[in-house]
């Protein structure tokens, strides 16, 4: 039998080539956009691809369905709720497909999104039980997944309680292997970068599913919600419409080229680490980097679908990778990358600003001798309100737009979050946006600040409703 997991890291989406080796025959879960290791996958197996399952329409990032049933002739099957545009057959709760003696169950799971699948797979060779199951995004390794990306949440939250019930309800051996992977923001804060576990270990140890409660499930769903994925409507259109087969074109541009689709309004997106950006930038762009997990996610917070892309990084595979990760999250409008990357710029002697970086060790002793200094604190509401920097005033990085209300673009502005990532962002749109004097917070960010011995404070309790 074949069983392979492929992860998309940037994402953090895991798919699935599975089949029987003897028989030739395969089938891909969940294909992402790239289908080149499937296909690298199957000629080394020597099978066909011959099936394509979608557990659900996907809200993250884009599938690769339509490119490989174009390059292999599979046939799609995703549940008949998708109400899919594209040649698909619909599945049901129960169906069943032999891959020569791989047998794949159909199991409907809705919740997550109303035609929710989880794939149940039996080796008839070896015993009539099942061995594994596929969760796609309604159990996770450690959690289980948002109920919020197709219908109200709360009806969600209910839909993901008596399809885990399902679930669980398959014996403790039965191993799990999920759609996702810590990261991924199609989950809760619990999920785990363990690639797989078992019913029974989820079972024991898995928080949210030893809450017995419909009720209190639905009302601790809700309190974890994070930010809506960007863009998940656009690509869920993207993914029930009709196949998506070609990537686009990215083109390299000369430093005068660059500079003329800044001035057109392009958005310049610096893809390199967030210190080399602090060192030197073009104006207006905004950091990026593509060196962490979650690029194409934060890059979809920003880009305007409509709006072209100029990639800068620090040669020519920079601009290529992340115009990559961009079409995996459904941006496909690009202007071209910086050919020879920003050494090519400052070879030709352009401009190049920089930003101010401070360690968060001095961030104290600043504010005290620069009382005109001002902290900005860009990390989620919930990590906020556990606690923040006195003082300190409050945007999520993916809500910034303008200089934040409160602040004076003109007095210097010290961007801080949970650990510098994320400041970095920040950091840049503030600048983007007019902000004079912005100071990058590094080495650390408000919980270290609490480590260091100083006061944290948090939000005045709302009053209770009369």
């Amino acid at each position: 039998m074949i069983f392979r997991q492929i992860t998309h890291d940037d994402l953090g989406c895991a798919s699935y080539l599975i089949g029987d080796e003897k028989a030739g025959v395969a089938a891909v879960v969940d294909p992402r956009f790239e289908v080149d290791e499937y296909l690298e996958l199957a000629r080394y197996m020597d099978v066909r691809i011959e099936h394509i399952f979608e557990t659900h329409t996907h809200a993250d990032h884009v599938s690769g369905h339509g490119r490989l049933a174009a390059a292999t002739g599979a046939r799609i099957h995703i549940h008949e709720d998708a109400a899919a545009v594209y040649a698909h057959e619909s599945l049901r709760d129960g169906d069943e497909l032999m891959l020569g003696a791989l047998k794949v169950r159909a199991l409907h799971t809705p919740g997550h999104r109303p035609e929710h699948m989880a794939y149940v797979l039996i080796d008839t060779d070896r015993g009539p039980e099942p061995w594994a199951v596929l969760t796609g995004d309604t159990l996770f390794v450690g959690d289980t997944a948002r109920p919020d990306l197709a219908v109200e949440k709360s009806e969600g939250a209910r839909g993901i309680f008596r399809s885990l019930r399902q679930l669980v309800s398959l014996p403790d051996q039965v191993e799990v292997w999920p759609g996702h992977l810590g990261g991924s923001m199609c989950g809760g804060p619990g999920m785990d970068m363990k690639i797989c576990s078992t019913i029974g270990f989820e079972r024991a140890h898995n928080a949210v599913l030893a809450i017995a409660d419909e009720d209190e499930f639905v009302t601790q769903a809700l309190a974890q919600l994070g930010p809506q994925p960007p863009n998940f409507q656009a690509i869920v259109e993207l993914n029930r419409g009709s196949l998506l087969v070609e990537g686009v074109q990215l083109l390299p541009l000369t430093p005068r080229q660059v500079e003329q689709h800044r001035s057109d309004g392009a958005l310049l997106i610096d893809v390199r680490t967030d210190q080399q950006f602090d060192d030197a930038q073009i104006a207006d762009s905004v950091s990026v980097p593509i060196v962490r997990a979650g690029f194409g996610t934060k890059l979809a917070w920003l880009a305007d679908r409509e709006q072209p892309i100029v990639f800068i990084g620090r040669d020519d595979g920079d601009g290529q990778r992340a115009g990559q990760l961009a079409v995996a999250v459904g941006i496909r409008k690009f202007a071209g990358y910086l050919h020879g990357g920003m050494t090519n710029w400052r070879q030709e002697g352009r401009p190049a600003d920089r930003t101010e970086r401070l360690a968060l060790i001095d961030l104290a002793g600043r504010t005290a001798v620069e009382p005109e200094l001002q902290v900005l604190d860009v990390r989620e509401r919930s990590e906020w309100e556990t606690g923040h920097i006195p003082g300190s005033h409050f945007m999520p990085w993916h809500d910034i737009r303008a200089v934040p209300e409160g602040l004076d673009p003109a007095e210097p502005i010290a961007v801080v979050c949970a650990s510098g990532q994320r400041a970095a962002t920040a950091a840049s749109l503030l600048r983007r946006y007019g902000a004079e004097r912005v100071i990058h917070v590094v080495q650390g960010g408000v919980p270290a600040w609490a480590r260091l011995g100083h006061r944290l404070e948090s939000p005045v309790p709302r009053p209770a409703a009369p």
